[in-house]
């Protein structure tokens, strides 16, 4: 199976047209008899890649007083808890804040009014954010989170996660495409036997099946 993803990764990066951006790589399941009705045979999984996303993570924290000191010194950037209500009634805006961070972090106590107001609009996007203890450092939650990918099924068989960027190594990319899979694979009953087909591609490139091996 690795030979098969390392071709697939290979061709995916040499048929994809140049861009004036960095792409990501991603990696398309489509699973088979698996009944994703119930809950729990969904695919919930946050995936540490060991070569990294190949690009900055963008965080942003709800927090205010010390915490938005410490997240503001940790590199994050912070959403002052009295500005929720407000966003959440502007769908237009809160849309464009959900699409503009990668991860969310909160205060504990802030954590309702999040779900209350923005839960419409970060929940579908799997972006509802991680709380934070007061005696936690919110940099260190923030620093795992760069080389986090998150893998979300739903109830749909068909689902995607990015493993990298174009600008990083074909060994790199192996590396972290082995870890997604892999970690898939052991979720499911039967493992590579519940997988239908499997593909590598740019964000925006052609995709490119990989022979799934049973």
């Amino acid at each position: 199976m690795k030979e098969n993803l390392q071709t697939a990764i290979q061709q995916a990066i040499e048929k994809a047209p140049d861009r004036s951006f960095v792409e990501s790589v991603e990696i398309s399941f489509t699973i088979k008899d698996v009944d994703l009705k119930i809950p729990t045979n969904r695919i919930q999984e946050e995936v540490r890649l060991p070569s990294g996303r190949g690009k900055p993570v963008k965080i942003a924290m709800f927090a205010g007083g010390e915490m938005a000191a410490k997240a503001k010194a940790g590199g994050l950037d912070v959403i002052d808890p009295s500005t929720i209500e407000d966003l959440g009634g502007n769908k237009q805006k809160a849309r464009k804040v959900a699409k503009q961070y990668d991860f969310f972090l909160s205060e504990i106590p802030h954590m309702g009014t999040v779900g209350r107001f923005l839960g419409g609009v970060l929940g579908p996007r799997g972006k509802m954010p991680r709380p934070v203890p007061p005696v936690v450092d919110p940099s260190v939650i923030a620093s795992g989170l760069q080389s986090t990918t998150v893998i979300k099924s739903r109830d749909k068989i068909t689902f995607q996660a990015s493993f990298g960027t174009r600008n990083q190594s074909h060994e790199e990319l192996l590396k972290n495409a082995m870890e997604v899979y892999n970690r898939v694979t052991s979720k499911l009953e039967r493992g590579v036997g519940n997988i239908r087909s499997l593909y590598i591609k740019t964000s925006m490139g052609p995709a490119n099946k990989i022979e799934v091996i049973n």
